[in-house]
């Protein structure tokens, strides 16, 4: 099963009380007191693991309620501070508040990202924290904070090198499947995936590419008809476009007017995503109108081009050559950028120094 939203609940712990006691031995029959502080409770943490790719575990606990500190004791003792509880969850998770419009709390986007959703309670003082040189047997402790408590939204969206994005029936599946280690469902009929697969293509030099099969995307689906907005997202993070056209008209559609549906729809749920870096791969060629297809397809616009026959695995190599090419480009554009942002940030001093502008002075905060 695939589950990329849901709403969850969150509760951290509660802290534990403080203890109200007094040191009682043979020869100290009145000793001062000796009242511990509660633990505090465990805060809840959401992290970002490679272990997961889907959020369907939540599903199954959508309550989250981490422990409570331990109490204090007499003698002194503190009461245990209780570990914090991490919850995993998908890179490109979306982390919202539903008791706040919405409000984005956080973007889990990469590997080892995390956020606190949740602060664990204070623990409560015991009596011994109260004593004074005037008040020595205080009879005084206080209870544990309590947790916080958040109902959240949890959206994923898939984070892949490049997505390919289609039509139903026009061969994404069976692209994927030829080209990496991925194994998605495939048959002669619109649908067959309802949710994203990520297939990852291994290279001789050690380097990977992450490729996204996106549902088939519907007319309207910009305006949320059918799964629409739930597959739309899912192109959000890729860096590069892979439209997937069937060049043997299979469902009576003319492959450049699929093209033209397919971008619309992308640049109504996100302007300016069309922009990005795309190719084009000319699906069925073993088809006898394909070839025809294809000469018409070609002065209609100015992506790259590449037939294949994606069930055979005839014609991938020049595209994946491509593709890596882009994909290797885009990951070079957002280094510099991620380095350019720390070269505008610096200590000074004691002063904390951004670059906030184009003629290099700088601002001291």
């Amino acid at each position: 099963m695939f589950v990329d939203r849901i709403k969850i609940y969150v509760k951290a712990g509660n802290g534990g009380n403080g203890c109200i006691s007094f040191l009682r031995e043979k020869y100290m029959p009145k000793g001062g007191p000796n009242g511990g502080n509660g633990g505090n409770g465990s805060s809840v943490i959401l992290r970002a693991d490679k272990s997961r790719d889907s959020l369907v575990d939540l599903k199954y606990q959508q309550h989250v309620t981490a422990k409570s500190g331990e109490p204090g004791q007499g003698s002194d003792k503190q009461g245990a501070t209780a570990e914090d509880m991490v919850v995993l969850v998908p890179p490109g998770t979306l982390v919202m508040d539903l008791e706040n419009d919405c409000y984005e709390v956080a973007d889990l986007d990469e590997i080892g990202s995390e956020v606190l959703v949740a602060q664990g309670g204070n623990g409560g003082r015991g009596n011994k924290s109260f004593a004074t040189s005037t008040n020595k047997a205080p009879r005084k402790a206080t209870p544990g904070g309590p947790g916080e408590e958040r109902t959240l939204l949890l959206e994923l969206k898939t984070i892949a090198d490049a997505g390919l994005v289609g039509y139903p029936n026009a061969g994404k599946s069976t692209l994927l499947t030829a080209i990496s280690d991925a194994q998605p469902k495939t048959a002669p009929y619109p649908f067959t995936t309802l949710h994203p697969m990520v297939g990852v293509l291994e290279f001789d030099d050690y380097t990977r590419m992450t490729v996204a099969d996106i549902p088939g995307i519907v007319e309207g689906a910009s305006e949320n008809v059918g799964l629409g907005h739930h597959f739309l997202r899912h192109i959000e993070r890729t860096k590069v476009l892979v439209y997937v056209l069937d060049m043997a008209c299979t469902d009576g559609r003319k492959p450049w007017d699929d093209l033209e549906s397919l971008q619309a729809e992308l640049e109504i749920y996100k302007p300016g995503i069309t922009k990005r870096p795309s190719i084009i791969v000319a699906n069925k060629m073993d088809e006898d109108i394909s070839s025809e297809t294809l000469e018409e397809l070609k002065p209609k616009t100015d992506i790259a081009i590449f037939p294949v026959i994606a069930e055979l695995k005839e014609g991938l190599e020049d595209m994946i050559k491509t593709l890596r090419e882009y994909v290797v480009v885009e990951n070079e554009k957002i280094k510099a950028g991620k380095a350019e942002k720390l070269k505008n940030v610096y200590l000074s001093g004691d002063k904390i120094v951004v670059n906030l502008d184009a003629d290099d002075d700088d601002d001291f905060f």
